[in-house]
C-alpha cells in the first residue's frame, strides 16, 4: 500500500506481539500528535500576520496531520481487539479502514489548498511581501518534521507496521512541503511576491498526490489483495521445505491490516494415512504462523503426483 511498507519474514525470535506493535505505535503517534499541534498553531499564528499563503498552507497541513494522528490512534485501539463472533479473523482490517480515511482526508485537504492557490495567481497583484519571521518559521518546521519522519519510521520498522510506516512517510512529505514553502517564501522575499502562492500550489499538489496514493492502495487492501510476490515466494518456500510435503499448490493470499491470510494445498505421500497427513499439515502451519506476518493459514492435503479433482467439473453421466 505504502512506501516501505514490505518487510522481510521475520523469526520466532524476532517476532513482536500485537500488545508490543501497538504500545511502539501509540507512543510514536502521540509524539507525532505533540509536534504537529506546536506546528499548527505556530506556523498559523505567524503565517497569517507574515502575510505567507504558503506558510498557512504549511499550517493547516499540519493539522490535516493532528487529525490523522488521531484516526491512527484510534484505528490502533479498534485493530488490536480479539476476534469475535462478528469478526472471526480479528479487527485487523480496521488500520486499512484508517488509510482509506487518512487518504480521503488528505485529498480533500490538498484540494482545497490548490484551489486557494489557484484564486490567488488568478490576481498576482494582492499577493503581499512575506516577513522574513515567515523564513525561519518554514526552516524550524522543516526541521521539526524531518526528525519526527526518522524517529516515526524507525519505530514502523522496528515493529513492521505499514500503518505506522504510511504515517511516518506521511510526516516526511511534511517536511518536503516545509521545504517548498521555504523556497516560496525566499523567492517572495527576494522580489518575486508570485513564488509563495506557488510554493502553496506544489503543496497542495504534494498534499493531494498522497491522499489519492494512500486512499488506492487500502481500498485495493479491503477489496482481498493478495500480499506481494517475496512474501508469497516465502510463504510457499517454507511450506515446501516443511518434511513430509512433496509439494504445494493453489498458494492464495490476502491482506487483513499488516497481517496475511493464507490458502495453500499441500501434497504429501498417498500411501501414508490421514493423521499423517493431518499431523504433517499441522506442522506446516506452525512454521508459516511462526516464520511470517501470517494471521492464519488454511491448508488442503492432496496426495502426490495425483490430479487435484477440487476444482475438476461434474463426473459425466454413465451409460
Amino acid at each position: 500500500m505504502i512506501q516501505g511498507g514490505n518487510f522481510p519474514d521475520e523469526s520466532e525470535d524476532t517476532q513482536h506481539t500485537a500488545a508490543e506493535r501497538a504500545a511502539a505505535g501509540s507512543r510514536s503517534t502521540w509524539v507525532s500528535v505533540g509536534v504537529n499541534i506546536c506546528l499548527t498553531v505556530a506556523q498559523v499564528s505567524i503565517g497569517i500576520p507574515s502575510q505567507s499563503q504558503g506558510l498557512v498552507a504549511d499550517g493547516i497541513h499540519s493539522l490535516s496531520d493532528l487529525v490523522s494522528d488521531f484516526v491512527v490512534l484510534l484505528a490502533g485501539h479498534h485493530a488490536r481487539k480479539d476476534a469475535d463472533e462478528d469478526h472471526p479473523y480479528g479487527h485487523q482490517r480496521f488500520e486499512t479502514a484508517a488509510s482509506l480515511v487518512l487518504g480521503g482526508l488528505l485529498l480533500a485537504v490538498g484540494v482545497g489548498m490548490l484551489w486557494s492557490a489557484f484564486r490567488k495567481l488568478e490576481s498576482p497583484e494582492t499577493v503581499a511581501q512575506v516577513h522574513i519571521v515567515a523564513l525561519w518559521a518554514a526552516g524550524g518546521a522543516l526541521v521539526a518534521k524531518e526528525l519526527l519522519f526518522r524517529y516515526m519510521l524507525a519505530v514502523a520498522k522496528r515493529v513492521k507496521s505499514s500503518m505506522l510506516v504510511a504515517n511516518a512517510w506521511h510526516a516526511r512529505s511534511d517536511a518536503a512541503s516545509s521545504l517548498v514553502v521555504g523556497l516560496g517564501i525566499i523567492g517572495n522575499l527576494a522580489g518575486y511576491p508570485i513564488l509563495d502562492p506557488i510554493a502553496a500550489l506544489i503543496v497542495g499538489f504534494m498534499v493531494s498526490r498522497m491522499g489519492w496514493s494512500f486512499g488506492w492502495d487500502a481500498l485495493h487492501d479491503l477489496m482481498d489483495r493478495s500480499a506481494d510476490e517475496t512474501e508469497v515466494a516465502a510463504i510457499r518456500q517454507t511450506l515446501a521445505q516443511t518434511p513430509g510435503v512433496q509439494g504445494v499448490h493453489d498458494l492464495r493470499t490476502r491482506k487483513m491490516g499488516d497481517l496475511i491470510v493464507v490458502d495453500a494445498h499441500l501434497e504429501v505421500d498417498a500411501a501414508i494415512s490421514v493423521e499423517a497427513g493431518h499431523d504433517i499439515a499441522v506442522q506446516a502451519r506452525l512454521r508459516v504462523l511462526q516464520r511470517h506476518r501470517v494471521l492464519n493459514l488454511m491448508t488442503h492435503v492432496d496426495p502426490w503426483r495425483r490430479p487435484d479433482m477440487d476444482h475438476a467439473g461434474p463426473a459425466a453421466p454413465m451409460g
